[in-house]
């Protein structure tokens, strides 16, 4: 049996305690240990022991990614967030999924994996929610469908895509990563002789070939326009990447392939705004304030909120979150979620949900504590959006956007603030859709759970007009 690599992280633990600005006794009392056996660990006169790597794990997910660890370490480290799905009744011991991960790393591997396969199941309970709302199977998806499956799916992560993109920034604006309106343009006149014309049109926008001239609409905001152009920096650069991807993709038709290859530009232009390191640390720094991101990187609130979703990167993961938009009608355009929220793949979510409500309450951020049928508590929010037409005849698009973590993540999350999260009434009760909610006492609920059968009592009314039959 191998012999398990000790891991000595005081320099990083002392890290850890002055970013929080926590006193030896504050940290070592949420460690549950002795401030002076804290400062020995601190000094690297001993090392962490399986039980307080799991605390500081949990007490600090986001700053443990950091750590320095072995393999086994890493192991340890995803087993542990298996096991902690709510599937699990019981709590697992710290030692025994150190002793797991060091003495049957195969089986701990196939079990994370194993886990992972559930969890994409778990995720195809929208497909069969979308089968059942529209009578429809999987062969019927329509182009855009089968795109959007394929970024839900791929984790809302391109890893080849991201990466070239956080190099051509850098090529671009320097190590800060944030490239100006004016040095995009001058990029794509000097690596591609296109210049950029920002003028009155009906299109966002629109490339003449012939002339390469990039045409810009001037009606759309800085953000919006900043991002025109990033995205035609980002085709034209990294073509040869995007067309890979694209034409590897398992899809179904010409079309999805074609649909795929914008998104694919646009994931990159997101990514070249917001490269992927600077962006993570920054994010970090500031909480998830999307205000404060959008500010420091130019970009709008939806780009932000769009690009924090897919800090998925292998051991420089970001805060796991959701995020999706809402149509004023309910309907669902863009949706990811690195946690374990699920969400309807069209229109019917939950009514609970506060991303229904901000879409009729523009500019004004609402705040949420959301419960769902797992037992699981997540802090969401949600902002509506108003994207003007330019003109009085053509009526402005309307959605929100919302954003969330679950409530064990709620210190690197800023909306979190002045929410006692332990507060049974603090939460509100939501699901995924009515059709496969199993809250049978939601006065909310639309139609009545495709697994259940109603009772209907003719000289008997509720506020919903059936029962279920137990």
């Amino acid at each position: 049996m191998s012999v398990r690599q000790r891991l000595f992280a005081g320099t990083q633990l002392k890290q850890l305690r002055e970013k929080h600005e926590l006193r030896q006794a504050e940290l070592a009392a949420q460690l549950g240990i002795s401030p002076s056996y804290l400062s020995q660990l601190e000094h690297d006169d001993r090392p962490l022991t399986a039980k307080l790597v799991e605390r500081v794990a949990r007490q600090f997910p986001l700053d443990w990614q950091d750590f320095r660890s072995d393999d086994t370490e890493q192991l340890a480290l995803t087993l542990r967030e298996a096991l902690a799905d709510p599937l699990f009744a019981a709590p697992f011991a710290p030692d025994a999924i150190a002793r797991l991960a060091e003495q049957q790393p195969g089986f701990a591997k196939a079990f994370v994996a194993l886990h992972a396969s559930y969890r994409r199941t778990t995720q195809r309970l929208e497909m069969v929610d979308e089968a059942l709302t529209l009578d429809a199977d999987d062969d019927a998806r329509l182009p855009w469908e089968e795109v959007r499956d394929w970024f839900h799916l791929s984790n809302n992560y391109v890893d080849l895509i991201d990466r070239s993109a956080e190099s051509l920034a850098h090529s671009i604006a320097g190590p800060d990563g944030v490239a100006s309106t004016e040095a995009l343009r001058r990029h794509l006149e000097d690596a591609h002789a296109i210049n950029v014309a920002i003028a009155p049109g009906e299109a966002l926008r629109r490339y003449d070939p012939r002339a390469r001239v990039l045409h810009v609409a001037a009606a759309q905001t800085g953000p919006s326009i900043r991002f025109q152009i990033a995205y035609h920096v980002a085709a034209t650069s990294l073509s040869a990447a995007i067309r890979e991807i694209a034409e590897s993709a398992r899809l179904k038709s010409d079309a999805a392939r074609e649909l795929l290859t914008i998104g694919l530009a646009n994931y990159a232009a997101g990514a070249l705004l917001m490269p992927y390191g600077v962006f993570r640390r920054s994010a970090r720094d500031c909480r998830h304030d999307v205000d404060r991101l959008a500010l420091l990187y130019q970009t709008s609130f939806e780009q932000t909120c769009h690009r924090l979703s897919t800090m998925q990167r292998e051991g420089e993961r970001g805060l796991p979150i959701f995020f999706c938009r809402v149509d004023m009608a309910g309907n669902i355009t863009k949706r990811h979620s690195a946690t374990r929220f699920q969400f309807a793949r069209f229109g019917g979510a939950c009514p609970l949900w506060v991303v229904h409500e901000a879409a009729a309450i523009p500019d004004r951020i609402l705040v949420q504590v959301a419960e769902t049928p797992d037992g699981l508590r997540y802090i969401s929010i949600a902002k509506g959006l108003v994207k003007s037409s330019g003109r009085f005849d053509r009526t402005p698009r309307r959605f929100a956007v919302a954003l969330g973590c679950e409530v064990q993540h709620a210190a690197e999350f800023v909306y979190a603030d002045g929410i006692d999260l332990l507060s049974e009434r603090a939460a509100t009760p939501i699901g995924v859709s009515c059709r496969i909610c199993p809250r049978l006492d939601c006065d909310q609920r639309a139609y009545p759970p495709s697994d259940q059968q109603i009772a209907v009592d003719l000289f008997r009314r509720g506020v919903i007009p059936y029962e279920m039959k137990t």
